[in-house]
């Protein structure tokens, strides 16, 4: 991390104060797997918006993190066209956030928002190492409602939620029925779920954290 910060980004900003280039991404770490508000961020660290801008696009280009575009079409329903922000290392994210143990991770505050960054970040690297880009997207609406991945498959979506907890629960797939009321034409919903469960329903799929990547190439097939 020290390498990184000291060399790389030296190189490509020529920051000066590199401690607070330090806090700053601190302080990305901990918006993880969270819509991107610049501003918050921004004042947070005590910089600009567009340096905030400028510095996520290095991160962009240096493979720390990377934006999750929100779904949105012409609906009568307002939906978030923000961003939502992931690192693809969560050992890295972990290291930022002082995590230093799985007993830690057990009991952190972020254990969901890490959880999720792990499953996205590491669908994301299966997807383009099948030529499969650019199939991700996310669900929020003003309401609050949300579906942590749509995958698409042709003018079809695959709604995927993804909860840290070990067994499932039915408000789970409360942002996935909020999406079937804006878009029909969906299919396999599923809940990810940070146990071993694996569950055929009716209506949706439990699937296990270790399979998410299997199971959407098998779909994407």
């Amino acid at each position: 991390m020290e390498t990184y910060i000291e060399r790389d980004i030296r190189n490509l900003l020529q920051i000066k104060e590199l401690s607070l280039f330090r806090r700053f991404i601190e302080l990305t770490a901990s918006r993880s797997g969270q819509i991107l508000n610049k501003d918050n961020l921004a004042n947070d660290t005590g910089i600009s918006a567009s340096t905030v801008e400028k510095w996520i696009s290095v991160l962009e280009a240096t493979f720390v993190c990377f934006r999750l575009k929100p779904w949105f079409t012409n609906v009568g329903k307002r939906l978030v066209k923000s961003p939502k922000l992931y690192f693809y290392d969560v050992g890295l994210l972990s290291y930022l956030l002082g995590v230093t143990s799985p007993s830690q991770l057990q009991t952190h505050p972020l254990r969901g928002a890490i959880f999720e960054t792990l499953q996205v970040s590491e669908l994301q690297k299966a997807l383009w190492n099948h030529n499969l880009r650019n199939r991700i997207h996310f669900y929020r609406d003003s309401h609050g409602n949300e579906v942590d991945l749509l995958i698409q498959n042709a003018q079809q979506y695959i709604p995927i939620e993804i909860k840290s907890a070990q067994t499932f629960h039915p408000s789970f797939l409360k942002g996935i029925h909020s999406f079937k009321k804006v878009y029909k034409d969906i299919a396999d919903p599923c809940v990810v779920l940070g146990g071993e469960e694996v569950q055929q329903r009716t209506d949706f799929e439990i699937i296990s954290w270790k399979s998410l990547g299997q199971w959407i190439l098998e779909k994407l097939k």
